[in-house]
């Protein structure tokens, strides 16, 4: 089954015809650590202001303007890369709040490319392991509450035009006066393992030549996380799978995901036996070949969860 839009049946890598990652760091670092990148967060959410007339409480608000592509404004510093904010003295009509960090409001706003004072335009995925931690989780929420915005602008109930509440946090049926809220798909992405030195990654047709990773999914109603990997697994590469343990999450705003990421050990007969349809090569790699860089061409990069857990599992820490 088909992951996020943008992303891929085996993993939350970025389609083909993305921009390269940008001159921000070594997409080939390792990215061991318990956190995925774009799990880090340094904000406070504040979710009690939402409902306020003015969330900001009469305090200037940091603005950051997301292009209809995703882009955001980028200024380059000796510390890497930093979101162009824009000081409102308050909130501006259309604005999603998104919280506030050591008193300091912060708010995203679907807009064009106007700002002059940045060095550049780039996406979530060129940037976010690059960020720091506020801008990091700022961003990521940005993208996907604005996302959400961009594909719900009209009631599933009633059809008709929602009206905006909450400082962007609810939508509401304006015939059935019913709130909607923000939409987030859970997919499951797992490293199956043989309980030893040898890891499954594999590879769409429509990804770079040599890039492999490993296998991911969305979960179906009525089902657990859990049975999400086993069954994913079977699906994918036909190898059945035990002891299923959870390693950690990741936001993945494009559009609505949350990546729950997994190791699964395999259970049985380790022949591979892809689904064509979602699967073009596929095949079991020792951590020798992986460290030595003898396996794939290219692994995932370092914005992602799949990396992180490669790099951890690669490290001994799974």
């Amino acid at each position: 089954m088909s992951v996020p839009e943008g992303g891929s049946t085996i993993a939350d890598n970025p389609p083909p015809d993305a921009a390269p990652p940008d001159a921000w760091g070594d997409d080939d670092r390792p990215t061991t650590g318990f956190v995925p990148v774009l799990s880090r967060s340094a904000h406070d959410r504040a979710h009690l202001s939402r409902a306020l007339p003015d969330p900001a409480g009469g305090r200037p608000v940091q603005l950051l303007t997301v292009d209809p592509r995703g882009g955001v404004p980028v200024r380059r510093t000796p510390a890497g890369p930093r979101l162009v904010w824009e000081e409102h003295p308050a909130l501006p009509a259309g604005a999603v709040y998104l919280g506030e960090a050591d008193g300091v409001p912060y708010a995203a706003l679907r807009g064009e490319r106007t700002t002059a004072d940045a060095d550049g335009w780039h996406d979530l995925r060129e940037l976010g392991a690059d960020l720091s931690d506020l801008d990091a989780g700022l961003l990521a929420q940005a993208i996907g509450i604005l996302e959400w915005h961009a594909r719900a602008r009209f009631s599933p109930l009633s059809g008709a035009p929602t009206v905006v509440e909450k400082a962007g946090w609810v939508q509401r049926d304006p015939v059935t006066g019913a709130e909607l809220f923000p939409r987030t798909d859970p997919a499951v992405i797992m490293l199956v393992h043989d309980g030893g030195d040898r890891c499954v990654l594999g590879r769409q047709a429509v990804w770079p030549a040599g890039r492999f990773s490993v296998l991911a999914g969305f979960v179906e109603p009525g089902e657990s996380a859990e049975s999400a990997v086993a069954r994913e697994v079977f699906e994918e590469v036909g190898v059945q799978v035990t002891d299923v343990r959870y390693v950690s999450s990741q936001p993945w705003p494009f559009p609505q995901s949350l990546m729950l990421g997994f190791t699964a050990r395999l259970d049985g007969d380790p022949t591979l036996r892809l689904d064509p349809t979602e699967i073009e090569e596929a095949r079991w790699f020792t951590r020798d070949e992986l460290r030595a860089g003898e396996g794939p061409r290219a692994l995932p990069p370092p914005v992602s969860i799949a990396r992180n857990i490669i790099d951890r599992w690669l490290a001994g820490e799974l």
